[in-house]
C-alpha cells in the first residue's frame, strides 16, 4: 500500500511519506499564511457573534436540511480549557460541547449556554465525557439545563452524584437521575444510540476512566473523541475500526479532538491529548483501511482546539490539509448514512 498521500496546499502538494507530520503541516500553514482574505473568515468569532461567513459550498455535510434518518450535530463549543472569553485577535471558542438532534449533548459548561438554539427548553440527556470543569458543570446542568438525565463513566459516578445532589440542593431544584456508564455500554435514546468508548485521558481522580463516544442512528455512525491522545485500541475494536479485525464496522464521520495545533505535535500534551497532525494520520489509515466511509464532501471535523496551539479560524480554513475542517462554535453538521 503506497503510505504516500499527497495532500493539497494551494496550488501545490506534498507527500505525507516524504517528511514528519509536523514539517508538512507546517508547510502547509508557511504556504498559505499570507493568502487569507476576507472571504476566509470561516469560523464563530466574537466580532461576528455568528455563524461561519466561509462558503460551505465544498462540504456538502454543512448544507441542506436534515432528514429523519440524518444526524444532526451543532457544535456549541470548540475550545479547549484555556479558552476564557475573546482572545487579542478578536477570536472566540466557547468550552468543547455538542447538541445532537437539538435534544442530547454530551458536555456542557456555562460558557456554551448561549450557543443553545432559540426555544430550546430542555435536553432529553446529557453525556459527560470526563469530569474536567471545561467538560462538566453540575451547577449548569441543572440551572441551565434542567437535566433529568445524566450519564457519566462508572468509575466516577457516585461522585457525579454527590456533585449534582449538592448543586441540586442549592438551586432549590430536584436532582437528575445520574447512571454510571462501563465501557462499551450501549445506552438507547429514542432513535440514537450512544455506546461508551475508552479514551485515553486522565483527571486527578486515577481511577477515573474517561470516554469517548460512538454515536449511531440507523446508517450514520460517528465518532465523537475527546479528550483523548489517539484512539485507543479497546475503543478501535468495540467501534469496529481495528483494522485487525476482519469483520470490522466502518465509521461513516468523526469528529476529534486536535488540542495541538500544525507544528505543536511534540507538545507536552501529547500523552492525553492529539494534534492536527495525530487526526490526518488516524484519519488516513480509516480512510485507507475502509474503515471511514464518509459520503462525499463530508470532512473529518475537528474539536477541543487550544487557543494558544492554534491560528485563527480563518487561517485553519485556509491551511489545514483535506479531509481536515475546524469546526467553530454555532457550526450545525449533518451527517448522512
Amino acid at each position: 500500500m503506497d503510505r504516500r498521500k499527497f495532500i493539497k496546499i494551494g496550488t501545490g502538494a506534498v507527500a505525507v511519506g516524504a517528511m514528519s507530520g509536523s514539517v508538512v503541516l507546517r508547510a502547509a500553514e508557511i504556504s498559505a499564511e499570507n493568502k487569507a482574505s476576507d472571504d476566509l473568515t470561516a469560523g464563530y468569532s466574537a466580532a461576528s457573534d455568528s455563524a461561519s461567513e466561509y462558503s460551505t459550498a465544498r462540504y456538502s455535510s454543512e448544507i441542506g436540511e436534515a432528514g429523519k434518518k440524518d444526524l444532526l450535530v451543532r457544535f456549541l463549543g470548540t475550545g479547549a480549557a484555556d479558552w476564557n472569553g475573546m482572545d487579542e485577535r478578536g477570536e472566540l471558542r466557547r468550552l468543547s460541547s455538542v447538541l445532537l438532534d437539538n435534544r442530547i449533548l454530551i458536555d456542557f459548561t456555562p460558557s456554551d449556554a448561549d450557543m443553545l438554539p432559540p426555544g430550546f427548553k430542555k435536553p432529553d440527556a446529557v453525556f459527560y465525557t470526563h469530569s474536567h470543569s471545561d467538560h462538566y458543570n453540575a451547577r449548569a446542568a441543572i440551572e441551565t439545563l434542567h437535566a433529568n438525565v445524566v450519564y457519566v463513566g462508572d468509575t466516577w459516578v457516585e461522585r457525579a452524584k454527590a456533585d449534582l445532589a449538592a448543586a441540586a440542593s442549592g438551586l432549590g431544584k430536584s436532582t437528575p437521575e445520574v447512571i454510571g456508564l462501563a465501557i462499551g455500554q450501549r445506552t438507547q435514546c429514542g432513535d440514537l444510540t450512544i455506546t461508551a468508548l475508552p479514551g485515553n485521558h486522565a483527571t486527578k481522580d486515577d481511577n477515573e476512566q474517561t470516554l469517548i463516544y460512538l454515536i449511531e442512528k440507523g446508517s450514520v455512525r460517528v465518532l465523537y473523541a475527546t479528550d483523548t491522545g489517539g484512539i485507543p485500541v479497546r475503543a478501535a475494536r468495540i467501534v469496529g475500526i481495528d483494522a485487525h479485525i476482519a469483520d470490522g464496522k466502518p465509521i461513516t464521520g468523526l469528529i476529534m479532538e486536535a488540542t495541538m495545533g500544525i507544528d505543536h505535535d511534540e507538545d507536552f500534551r501529547i500523552f492525553t491529548h492529539s494534534s492536527v497532525g495525530t487526526v490526518l494520520r488516524t484519519a488516513h489509515v480509516l480512510l485507507d483501511t475502509g474503515r471511514l466511509k464518509a459520503p462525499q464532501g463530508q470532512p473529518v471535523y475537528l474539536t477541543h482546539m487550544a487557543r494558544t496551539l492554534h491560528s485563527t479560524q480563518a487561517q485553519l480554513d485556509a491551511n489545514l490539509p483535506q479531509p481536515l475542517r475546524a469546526a467553530y462554535d454555532g457550526l450545525e453538521v449533518i451527517f448522512r448514512g
